[in-house]
């Protein structure tokens, strides 16, 4: 078995490395030391969790411990996606580098230009930053990398998915084409490819699992939940986490919950909070110094749970989490990964469990197919069954009488809602008509009254009228006629 006093490492370093109880590498720590020593590029794809920090900071400090920096030109260059993830390589970077006279200088966002100015006019061996914040200082001119001789990229894949790509690029035009470099990501998306295929001269190569496979040291569930009612998906939701939380026990002494949105983030806090959990929120909008006191609380135990957005899915190294939940289905497949790559880390077990709403059943499946294997489904403990609520509900709909409208207006009720109504009109007016006699002539108070003219239809003016019984046919002028029109009948008659 390979151990680290293999690997041809520097005597102060492997002191440090002592000091810090780890003995033997990991199989990515194995892999890239010893290319990376000789000072060839290195491609390393590994999964989250792996030990990929200790894979290129062990050979860069053993590489820089000859020399000195010069004035804001660092030797040396880390990058990395996020200010949590930069600060934990200067953490690692001071835990291996202690014996040594190395020094390093931070550069990420939410702390003073002034204070990192200063650094870097001493000088520095090994400066870590994010894109953003490296670039800022170069263009106040504040920042020459004409003398990197290391150049690090650290969770590369990320750095994809935040749209950094264009100012790695850049940075890479900064720096000398002699410099080594050491590319790190735990996917290898054609992006990614086509980087190293540019700026990687030679690499060597260490794929030490399939890109996109998670540890069988987690074990993975997933909710399939549907709320009653849309408006309330979200408290039924939250109920839900509660629930899977309280079901696990006493096995569940902390853990990360995620979200996709930062805004829900807030929320589900602070319903934590509100139920009796202990929990605080992390993410973006946050400034520095707060996330930085939440992430210390969470990893000295007096905060329980971190409801975090994928702030805190990447490359951070926080031991012993028992439980990872998302609240939410990410987004990318590839993100489903490293958020429960926080869990089951150096060889311990770990939990992972997820809520899907249908809307995320297409999120869920590409994630099955990423992964290779089918995520055991798993019932929400205490969710109530729905197969007893619907006969109720349709029994109770169907005793419940049925309203209609008619014509004439709204909120009254049709001719068909009064049975009797029409039969009773009927059966009146027919004595009526059968007892009148019949007459050439109406008498004057015998005339139909108004309502009862046939109605006109709506196809046109005078076409197709109403075909109803109109009494018998008149025939005549009647006695009231003017004699004079009479007369006239009777002489065609006589003729």
């Amino acid at each position: 078995m390979t151990k680290f006093s293999d690997l041809n490492l520097d005597k102060k370093v492997l002191k440090a490395v002592e000091e810090t109880g780890y003995v033997t590498p990991t199989p990515i720590q194995a892999g890239a030391i010893p290319p990376a020593l000789e000072g060839r590029d290195v491609l390393g794809i590994a999964q989250t969790g792996t030990g990929k920090t200790a894979s290129f900071t062990l050979p860069m400090i053993s590489l820089l411990k000859r020399g000195r920096a010069r004035a804001r030109m660092p030797r040396s260059l880390v990058l990395a996606p996020t200010r949590e993830l930069a600060a934990q390589v200067a953490e690692n970077f001071d835990a291996y580098a202690k014996h040594t006279k190395l020094t390093k200088a931070l550069l990420i966002g939410g702390v003073s230009f002034k204070e990192q100015d200063a650094l870097i006019d001493r000088g520095v061996d090994v400066l870590i930053a994010t894109p953003g914040r490296l670039l800022d200082h170069f263009e106040r001119g504040k920042l020459i990398l004409s003398d990197v001789k290391i150049m690090v990229v650290d969770e590369a894949d990320r750095m994809l998915d935040m749209g950094f790509i264009p100012d790695i690029e850049r940075i890479f035009g900064l720096t000398p084409f002699t410099r080594q470099t050491l590319f790190f990501s735990a996917t290898m998306a054609p992006e990614i490819e086509r980087i190293t295929n540019t700026f990687l001269s030679n690499p060597e190569k260490i794929e030490v699992a399939r890109a996109a496979t998670t540890s069988e040291n987690i074990k993975q569930g997933v909710v399939m939940f549907k709320a009653s009612r849309k408006d309330r998906e979200g408290s039924e939701k939250r109920r839900v986490l509660r629930q899977l939380i309280e079901s696990e026990g006493d096995e569940c002494r902390n853990g990360i919950i995620f979200c996709n949105r930062k805004v829900d983030v807030d929320i589900v806090a602070k319903s934590m909070k509100k139920y009796g959990l202990d929990a605080s929120p992390i993410h973006g909008d946050l400034d520095q110094s707060h996330r930085m006191r939440t992430l210390d609380g969470f990893r000295d135990g007096s905060i329980r749970f971190l409801v975090a957005s994928d702030v805190a899915a990447r490359g951070l190294d926080i031991p012993n989490v028992s439980h990872v939940f998302n609240y939410d289905v990410p987004s990318h497949a590839e993100d489903y990964v490293h958020r429960i790559g926080r869990t089951g880390r150096a060889g311990k077990k770990g939990t992972a469990i997820m809520i899907c709403v249908p809307r995320d059943e297409k999120n869920f499946d590409d994630i099955e197919r990423l992964v290779e294997m089918q995520i055991p489904r798993i019932d929400a403990p205490g969710q109530p069954a729905k197969t007893e609520e619907a006969p109720k509900a349709d029994e109770a709909a169907a005793d419940k009488p049925k309203r209609t409208r008619s014509r004439g207006g709204r909120g009254r009720k049709s001719d068909e809602a009064k049975p009797d109504t029409a039969p009773q009109d009927t059966t009146q007016d027919a004595p009526k008509q059968d007892a009148a006699p019949q007459q050439d002539t109406p008498a004057p108070e015998q005339k139909p009254d108004h309502d009862d003219k046939p109605k006109r239809s709506r196809g046109g003016r005078g076409r197709n009228r109403d075909n109803t019984d109109r009494g018998p046919k008149i025939v005549g002028m009647g006695d009231d006629a003017p004699s004079f029109i009479t007369m006239s009948f009777d002489e065609r008659r006589n003729a």
